[in-house]
């Protein structure tokens, strides 16, 4: 079933909402006919009921959505699988804007389905409300959308070399400036660490650069963690832990539907967007454990554990990305289990070491319904990553506090003068909730989006 918006139309049916708390009073105003009816199909006023409402000639003449005390953006989601085809025109949709009511709705109709025979059936129309901004909210459901495609195809098609492509593919839609260092290449440009990840694959490992926006305006910079698929190395996952690994550049995604936001909204910024894009295989030249690797800084990395690949590509990203000081640093990845234990799957781990940021994120995700949980930056912890051979280990002994340490090895490849962002994150809805069906995720990325526009437009 297809779902699009349409600016206008002759004839459309209505789409009411009623808050849980004034359901009885909205009851009591419908014909005996009409409540007879609620009450034959079970709708009893619970928050995500919904009802096409009949008419006196046994047509449809609306539909009614019953809403939380508190609703955000994502209960206005369900419209998207539940309305059946016709045209359908929104009623009020306070407190949530008409625009994220409309963003909910259309990221909500995201289907997968490239696999399949297709086999469209036609779907609801929604007209425009008159006060949504047509422009965000279109932009918003193409990025997110574009994001949960990529992170939910199959590694057989989402190497590095597709990766890759769907970055150029998103610079020239926007007119953005991309390179790509691919194989040996990033050895002569100094990426050793990100060769070193990726070398083991018939799939070349690449360093994807793109910038946009005038050279004057303040730098914002995005990196996000590209590994296609996460073998774990020579020290290798049991299946289970390999099964859902094509979402373990999730990070990348979640950073390329950030830029695609803000080239769309023409934001006053320089963007620059670093994705280390590899495939973490087993071949006789992979990485081994205990092996020294150099990365970019110049820091000497002792190898302790071949799965914890993440942060090695990222680390040569960050140094890259930090050296030209932008005015914030933002990273995104799928990086640590011991986040999703910690906070769960819906819960990103955010890590900054600028409360200023990390504070305008916090509020910008609030009042996105784009939910994150900020964790410390634990110096302490810091000396769990000693290495008696190089300048650091790229996990700590015994594995506690995995995301915090983690965290800690990217803060090492960041200067202290560069505001920075680390979001640890799933990537992934496990099920399928209004809005948010089951498959790829762009985790944090509104809110993202919003502490940017907020910061230089302010």
């Amino acid at each position: 079933m297809s779902l699009s918006f349409v600016d206008r139309s002759s004839s459309s049916l209505p789409v009411q909402f009623v808050g849980q708390s004034k359901w009885r009073a909205w009851l009591r105003e419908q014909g005996a006919a009409r409540r007879g009816w609620l009450e034959s199909t079970g709708v009893a006023g619970k928050a995500g009921d919904f009802a096409v409402l009949p008419g006196r000639d046994g047509k449809a003449a609306g539909a009614v959505l019953v809403l939380p005390s508190t609703p955000t953006l994502w209960d206005f989601g369900a419209l998207a699988t539940r309305l059946p085809a016709g045209t359908w025109r929104l009623g009020d949709t306070a407190p949530v804007s008409a625009t994220d009511a409309c963003t909910a709705i259309g990221l909500g109709a995201w289907t997968f389905d490239r696999y399949r025979a297709r086999k469209t059936r036609p779907g609801p129309k929604i007209v425009w409300p008159a006060d949504a901004d047509k422009a965000r909210a279109t932009a918003t459901i193409e990025a997110i959308s574009m994001a949960r495609d990529l992170i939910t195809t199959p590694s057989s098609d989402m190497g590095p070399a597709e990766l890759a492509h769907a970055a150029q593919a998103l610079a020239k839609q926007h007119k953005a400036k991309i390179s790509v260092i691919v194989g040996d290449d990033l050895l002569k440009k100094n990426y050793p660490m990100i060769h070193a990840v990726g070398r083991a694959s018939t799939r070349a490992p690449r360093l994807i650069d793109l910038t946009w926006g005038r050279e004057s305006d303040p730098k914002v910079t995005l990196v996000g963690k590209g590994v296609c698929f996460d073998t774990g190395g020579l020290d290798l996952k049991p299946a289970a832990g390999m099964l859902n690994m094509k979402k373990d550049m999730g990070g990348a995604a979640t950073v390329m539907a950030v830029a695609a936001m803000v080239m769309a909204a023409r934001l006053p910024v320089r963007l620059r967007l670093l994705v280390p894009a590899v495939e973490n295989s087993v071949s006789g030249n992979a990485f081994r454990p205990l092996d020294v690797v150099p990365t970019r800084r110049g820091i000497s990395v002792e190898i302790g554990n071949t799965d914890a690949e993440g942060r090695l590509v990222l680390c040569d990203a960050l140094c890259e990305g930090a050296s030209e000081k932008p005015t914030m640093m933002v990273d995104c990845a799928t990086l640590t289990g011991a986040a999703r234990t910690a906070l769960g799957t819906d819960l990103p781990a955010l890590f900054c070491n600028d409360d200023a940021l990390a504070d305008g994120l916090l509020a910008a995700g609030a009042a996105a319904a784009d939910p994150m949980w900020r964790m410390p930056l634990f110096r302490p912890y810091r000396r769990l990553l000693d290495s008696k051979v190089a300048d650091i280990n790229n996990v700590s002994a015994g594995g506690f506090g995995g995301a915090i340490t983690a965290a800690l090895y990217l803060q090492e490849f960041v200067p202290d003068d560069v505001p920075w962002a680390h979001f640890d994150m799933m990537a992934w809805n496990n099920s399928t909730r209004p809005g948010r069906p089951e498959g790829g995720e762009a985790q944090a990325a509104r809110a993202i989006f919003a502490t940017i526009e907020k910061r230089v437009t302010r």
